[in-house]
């Protein structure tokens, strides 16, 4: 599982780091010592959890994962800090650790596994969600274009991904931005599509193949397309093993 530090010390950094690199399954992927560069490092490497200090300069790490909680498909946290007395507003903003520092190795281990435990309940409750809806579904999604307002078939449809507040749609005769958000398109379609990043949803029945790019990283090769997406590393595993079930 791919992790992001979060702390203003760079000694408190390297000291989690060092005891990441012990345990087995687990891997720091980025750091930051802002909120800011949190959410940017976020975005970019979609780690499956934050290790998170409170005190930090400019907004405190409370503040942070409230915005984190209120992401699609959001790391879990985990509070690595001096003070005791935040914990019941940690665990409000749904936390899943609270570890007091200097942070003992058999305590990040343990919050650690339950971390990942808390990450394949959630995963199971996905695939139950993305069980086929009633017969009552949408064929078309409607996209605000010059010309009106256009229906676009969802068999046409090859991803959709978002960026801040928009969502476009990519499809065969083109790309449009659309009202909806990517949360509400993977509930109403996630029988028909699947998450690869935290900022897309791709079509399973236009998969052909998962490629890597020139900097390493996995894309999605689709149909009838040159588009390729590319996966974050937490959902390569669940991709490939969709693949084989198809």
């Amino acid at each position: 599982m791919d992790i992001l530090i979060v702390d203003d010390e760079v000694l408190a950094r390297q000291r989690l780091l060092r005891m990441v690199e012990k345990i087995e399954g687990f891997s720091v992927v980025a750091e930051a010592d802002n909120a800011e560069d949190a959410l940017v490092a976020i975005t970019q490497h979609d780690p499956d959890i934050v290790l998170l200090d409170i005190r930090m300069p400019g907004r405190d790490g409370l503040s942070l994962a409230q915005d984190i909680a209120e992401l699609e498909d959001a790391p879990a946290v985990i509070f690595c800090t001096a003070f005791d007395q935040y914990a019941l507003d940690a665990f409000g903003t749904n936390a899943v650790g609270y570890l007091l520092k200097p942070v003992k190795a058999e305590q990040l281990l343990q919050v650690l596994e339950k971390a990942q435990k808390l990450n394949k309940i959630q995963r199971v409750a996905a695939q139950k969600d993305n069980k086929p809806k009633s017969e009552n579904q949408r064929t078309h999604i409607t996209a605000k274009t010059r010309r009106g307002v256009e229906l676009i078939p969802l068999d046409d449809v090859r991803y959709f991904l978002a960026d801040h507040k928009y969502v476009t749609v990519y499809h065969r005769a083109g790309e449009h931005l659309l009202d909806e958000t990517l949360k509400e398109l993977e509930e109403e379609f996630g029988a028909r599509f699947v998450r690869v990043h935290r900022n897309s949803l791709v079509s399973v029945k236009h998969i052909e193949a998962l490629e890597r790019n020139a900097q390493g990283q996995y894309q999605v090769r689709l149909a009838d397309t040159e588009l390729r997406p590319v996966i974050s590393r937490r959902h390569v595993s669940d991709l490939k093993a969709l693949l084989k079930m198809i």
